[in-house]
């Protein structure tokens, strides 16, 4: 049986022969999207799958195989236009779908090995790690594309293992991206059913997802649909998530959403607050109006979670100390929900360069008077801590320590160690702003230079650090104008 890593670097061949015809990376694996989706649609409406409706006359893979030349690419063309007009599965899939390919041969180099893979005899997992290892390829290749919708999945993998997942949870990301906590996410419940009713409703009804961009939604959509999720509906709504109201809320949400420049959407809460924006979205259940897209999420995040549903967030260090509607939000988040755990993450994990961020785990409560926030468990996995994307990636036994930390079935039973501190309600609350920015662990960089870490290291936090000041200034210049 071919591996999933096998199947990556046979399709992954023709992306360097493509780069001479002006494909980039991301192009040309949003292009094998199209081809792939195709070529399965074929096999999986015959016997014996039959799970997909068969395409009639030459719209199709077989009609596409049937041409030759500069007829096979123009065909392909009018196939992505046929199918972009459905109201349907294919229609998600092809909506707005461009060919990028210029040279007929090398189209025709590129189907024919497609159309060599009996792609529907491999099992859903093989076929969807193989999608999911095309997706990260990308991420680590390209500049740009991919990589900032690609979360480094030994990190998505320790989150859904501490959510305590059960498989009549249902889960929501509003910030797809290419799918990755969904997946995880997907892998945890499945991996606990025990009947095949229960695999059934989760693969066609627990997994949800919201993704902006329409180009990465196609990429999480075929993504899920690899893994065997979604059945005859789209597990993936193109929408903004801000301004969306979603059908029922979810028992758990995980997410990280996008960072980068401040929204250009305000959102005006009940009181009517507002800035000077002129696009304005009314969510009078938001406790704070502000231009902040990770503030908004966040806000968001709770509003979608369920009475005692879970959370955990993906969020930069400004969403911990932010004044202003940021100082707002964080009061309210401590009383209305238990924030109980926060996640520090070491740098370099990420492919936009500079960001410092936390995974913060809250449960939504019942309405009271009382905070229901008590104490916050803080684990410090960046001080002293260096990673990058290639040379030094993160890895499953760096966070194998939180996991156990964490203590997921009985959180009662967590224990202070060097890394994991906990910090009471009454003296968070007292802290200026609220600022929950807190470290405790000496910082080795600045000792005296014989212990200073290696040239290569501090000149990769220098880069990062201004990185995020060009952000962040940037962000200002914007405003100003």
């Amino acid at each position: 049986m071919t591996s999933s890593g096998a199947l990556v670097d046979r399709l992954w061949h023709y992306c360097h022969i493509l780069r001479d015809d002006g494909l980039s990376y991301s192009d040309y694996v949003e292009q094998l999207t199209y081809l792939l989706f195709l070529k399965m649609a074929d096999e999986r409406s015959k016997p014996p799958f039959l799970d997909l409706p068969p395409l009639g006359g030459t719209y199709n893979w077989r009609g596409l195989i049937a041409k030759s030349g500069e007829g096979q690419l123009a065909h392909y063309q009018s196939i992505l236009r046929r199918l972009g007009q459905r109201d349907d599965l294919f229609g998600s899939i092809y909506r707005n779908a461009l060919s990028e390919f210029r040279d007929p041969a090398k189209f025709r180099l590129v189907v024919n090995e497609i159309d060599s893979i009996e792609w529907g005899k491999f099992e859903s997992d093989v076929k969807g790690d193989a999608y999911e290892g095309l997706l990260e390829r990308t991420a680590s290749e390209g500049k740009a594309g991919a990589g900032q919708y690609f979360t480094a999945r030994p990190l998505v993998d320790a989150i859904a293992e501490v959510m305590n997942l059960s498989p009549d949870d249902t889960v929501c990301d509003p910030a797809a991206g290419t799918g990755g906590f969904l997946l995880a996410a997907f892998r945890e419940m499945k991996r606990k059913a025990k009947t095949r009713a229960e695999v059934k409703r989760i693969a066609e009804k627990a997994i949800n997802g919201v993704e902006l961009v329409e180009s990465v939604s196609r990429l999480c959509l075929m993504n899920l649909v690899l893994h065997g999720i979604g059945g005859v509906r789209s597990p993936v709504l193109l929408a903004d998530a801000l301004e969306t109201m979603l059908p029922g809320k979810f028992s758990i949400v995980m997410a990280n959403p996008p960072f980068g420049k401040k929204s250009s959407v305000t959102i005006v809460n009940e009181a009517g607050e507002q800035s000077k924006d002129s696009l304005i979205v009314n969510r009078d259940e938001f406790w704070a109006s502000t231009s902040n897209k990770q503030l908004n999420f966040l806000q968001h995040i709770f509003t979608i979670l369920e009475v005692r549903g879970r959370a955990a967030v993906v969020l930069p260090d400004n969403v911990l100390f932010e004044g202003g509607a940021g100082e707002t939000i964080r009061r309210a988040l401590l009383q209305l929900a238990d924030v109980h755990t926060l996640l520090r993450l070491p740098t370099g994990i990420f492919y936009a360069q500079g960001v410092k961020a936390n995974v913060l785990f809250f449960d939504r409560k019942p309405a009271q008077a009382k905070p229901h926030t008590t104490k916050l468990w803080l684990y410090d996995l960046r001080t002293n801590m260096h990673f990058t994307l290639k040379e030094n990636p993160l890895k499953k036994e760096h966070l194998d320590d939180f996991v156990a930390c964490f203590h997921t079935k009985n959180r009662r039973s967590r224990r202070q160690t060097e890394r994991f501190r906990v910090f009471d309600y009454e003296d968070l609350i007292k802290r200026d702003k609220v600022n929950l920015d807190i470290f405790w662990l000496k910082d080795e960089s600045f000792e005296e230079s014989a212990n200073l870490p290696a040239p290569g290291v501090i000149a990769q936090d220098i880069m990062e650090d201004l990185q995020a000041a060009l952000e962040q200034f940037a962000a200002i210049a914007e405003d100003l104008r």
